[in-house]
């Protein structure tokens, strides 16, 4: 079952699990969320209702419409940056201070499923701010790699592998693969990014983390029909909160 953060007869605020797609394609083959928005919630607008998308494993959370006119509206509202999203991420490497990325991003020429920063992408901008800096300590690092021997041991050491920032991104536009892109472009890719991170890190990384550390943690946006400012959020899923507790500060 879906976890529905709220409902009225307009819209869903969906908490989107890790592992569901959201739209059907002809590559997907398996059940997608569109599919359960208009099997279970008998929602007749195309593609579910769905106003904007998440990746397959990044958790979170997601606006569905009820109405073609709602979906218009909230689309609209993205369109005009009216909507405020916030996302939580855990990234390899210290940031220190609050910035913004701002680099348009399109598909990378050498490989058609990634996206990079180019100048002539579409228009992307991403705000970022720290929230705490946090390590892996020497017992979580021997205890996730304890077949490594001691000059694997001493090359994470020099890579400062144990360094990481939990980090809040607030994205102003919506180009697919944003964020990761952003924190990738400014060297500190997301813990568990397998398109982004690079083979060798991604392989450490799911040692300790299961998935991407990505996850849609709060939407702000006027209400459709009334009008009024409305938010929401979702907490931390437990795989995440499972995966940051063998951090310490």
């Amino acid at each position: 079952m879906l976890n529905v953060l709220f409902e009225d007869d307009s819209l869903l605020v969906i908490d989107k699990p890790p592992g569901l797609v959201v739209d059907p394609a002809e590559t997907v083959k398996e059940v997608t969320l569109a599919d359960i928005l208009q099997r279970d919630f008998n929602i007749q607008v195309p593609r579910g209702g769905i106003v904007h998308r998440l990746d397959k494993d990044t958790s979170g959370i997601i606006l569905v419409a009820k109405t073609q006119h709602v979906l218009e509206n909230l689309q609209r509202q993205f369109k005009e940056r009216q909507i405020k999203k916030e996302y939580l991420a855990l990234v390899h490497g210290e940031i220190s201070k609050a910035g913004v990325v701002e680099g348009s991003i399109g598909r990378n020429p050498g490989n058609r499923e990634k996206f990079i920063v180019l100048e002539d992408g579409k228009e992307a901008v991403t705000e970022y701010e720290p929230i705490k800096s946090l390590q892996l300590s020497v017992f979580s690092l021997q205890q996730i790699f304890s077949d490594f021997n001691k000059i694997q041991m001493r090359k994470l050491e020099r890579q400062a592998y144990n360094e990481f920032t939990l980090v809040r991104c607030m994205p102003k536009t919506g180009r697919t693969h944003q964020i990761r892109v952003h924190l990738k472009y400014i060297g500190h890719p997301v813990v568990s990014d397998e398109k982004y991170g690079g083979r060798k890190t991604y392989r450490l990384d799911k040692r300790w983390c299961p998935r991407i550390f990505l996850h849609a943690a709060k939407i702000g946006f006027n209400h459709p029909v009334s009008g009024s400012w409305m938010e929401a959020e979702s907490p931390l899923p437990e795989d995440l909160k499972t995966a940051l507790a063998k951090l310490n500060e």
